[in-house]
């Protein structure tokens, strides 16, 4: 008779799980009454394969990489060949200047100090002691003693015009039919500011009232305000009209402008409405931007009109032997003024439909095309006048006028002439357009500027 069992460390216990093979029995391996669900457990593993980690070392993956790089490149460079960027160069110079000191006596003679191309401007544009020049599409800021190269700002497009506004340099460049690419730069700097796409004519000038900036045109014009150069006004043949019958006479054409503080005045010829030029006085800038707010309006009785200045509440225009004056409130006539200036000087407009003229804290100095007549600001009354080649310029309190071979140096009040300094011009006998910064006087000759001291 065999040893009886060891029930405690022999015994097995035995799960029945059924199947649909049958009953079948497993081992445990735990004895009878043990806590099968305590203690430590090792979860059950899976019975499928593990893969190994994704490798990017494969030849497939580099090839996939490098013609993902290859594709941004290639649009990058898409972007940037048809940007505006690609076509332009922006060489800034110091921002700070050194103010020139103020003259106060007339020097006995003046030599050329430096000459620049510069077709772009039509008059000296001048800022801060340093002179702009402009001509193809780039524009130079230059050191108004030596005509050193400050900075330098071009593009790939033609240049329309340069004008300053609010210590502020403004090229505007052509681009297809108009003058639509509008840059502001830091007059010292030549760092580049706002900038706007407008709808200018190719002829365009650009006007500052003060606060904003008018561009001129025969059938179209608008207004910039100041802070954004955001449109405040178009006025005339709008290429896309969203608000129709909101302009006062579509179809009229537009002879000559000028601007004063919250003014715009301009000469119309709407023949087939009027039988002669009317000027009309504007709000440069209303309520809504497409319809324009008229102060004034007025027909003039003459064809061949030139509007000169606002000034006050006063318009002066210029018609065949007479200046005539109007109120730009109510569009009455205030006085007529008789003055030498003939119809023929008077035929077509002025180029860029901006009669020549200079302001000083007396005048107004306006270039009829031979001669010089000074206007008071006080009224626009002409207070005196004299044979010249152009408006002129101010300098140690008087008024330098240029004349063939000089400048006469004239009184501003009086128009007496003091004397003359002579000045060669190199057998240049066009219009002269002067300013002057500092103790240097600028001529634009043509397409040149050409600075004296």
């Amino acid at each position: 008779m065999g040893q009886p069992e060891q029930a405690e460390s022999n015994s097995r216990v035995v799960v029945d799980t059924t199947t649909e093979d049958g009953p079948a029995e497993h081992e445990t391996g735990h004895a009878p009454g043990e806590d099968v669900l305590g203690g430590d457990h090792t979860p059950p593993v899976d019975d499928e394969p593990v893969l190994p980690a994704r490798s990017w070392r494969r030849r497939g993956d580099y090839i996939a990489l490098t013609l993902l790089v290859v594709g941004v490149l290639a649009a990058s460079l898409l972007v940037w060949a048809f940007s505006d960027a690609r076509n332009t160069v922006s060489q800034t110079g110091p921002s700070q200047v050194t103010p020139l000191p103020p003259v106060t006596v007339l020097p006995p003679s003046m030599g050329e100090v430096w000459r620049a191309p510069s077709g772009a401007t039509q008059q000296p544009v001048s800022l801060d002691s340093v002179v702009v020049t402009g001509d193809g599409g780039e524009v130079v800021g230059r050191d108004a003693v030596t005509g050193d190269v400050r900075w330098r700002y071009s593009r790939d497009w033609p240049l329309c015009t340069v004008s300053t506004a609010w210590g502020r340099v403004f090229a505007l460049y052509r681009k297809d039919t108009n003058c639509s690419e509008l840059t502001t730069l830091d007059a010292a700097s030549g760092k580049r500011g706002p900038q706007r796409n407008g709808d200018a004519a190719l002829d365009t000038r650009l006007l500052n009232e003060g606060s904003h900036v008018a561009t001129t045109g025969e059938t179209y014009f608008e207004v910039y305000r100041r802070d954004d150069l955001v449109r405040s006004l178009e006025y005339g043949t709008l290429r896309a009209i969203v608000n129709p019958n909101k302009q006062p006479r579509p179809g009229c054409q537009y002879g000559s402008f000028a601007v004063t503080g919250g003014k715009l005045a301009v000469v119309e010829r709407c023949y087939a409405q009027d039988p002669s030029d009317r000027l009309t006085v504007l709000k440069p800038n209303p309520e809504k931007s497409d319809e324009p707010q008229v102060l004034s309006t007025v027909i003039i009785g003459a064809k061949g009109a030139r509007v000169i200045a606002v000034s006050g509440n006063r318009v002066a225009v210029a018609v065949p032997g007479k200046v005539q004056v109007f109120d730009t409130d109510s569009g009455s006539l205030v006085a007529d003024y008789p003055v030498e200036v003939t119809a023929d000087e008077l035929a077509g407009d002025p180029p860029g439909r901006v009669v020549p003229t200079m302001t000083s804290t007396a005048n107004v100095y306006w270039f009829t095309g031979s001669r010089t007549v000074a206007l008071s600001l006080v009224d626009l009354k002409p207070v005196w006048s004299m044979p010249s080649k152009g408006p002129g310029t101010t300098l140690a309190g008087r008024v330098l006028v240029p004349v063939p071979g000089a400048l006469a140096v004239v009184d501003q009040l009086t128009g007496q002439e003091a004397g003359r300094i002579p000045v060669d011009r190199g057998g240049y006998d066009g219009p002269v357009q002067m300013a002057t910064e500092g103790p240097i006087v600028l001529e634009q000759r043509g397409d040149t500027l050409v600075a004296l001291r």
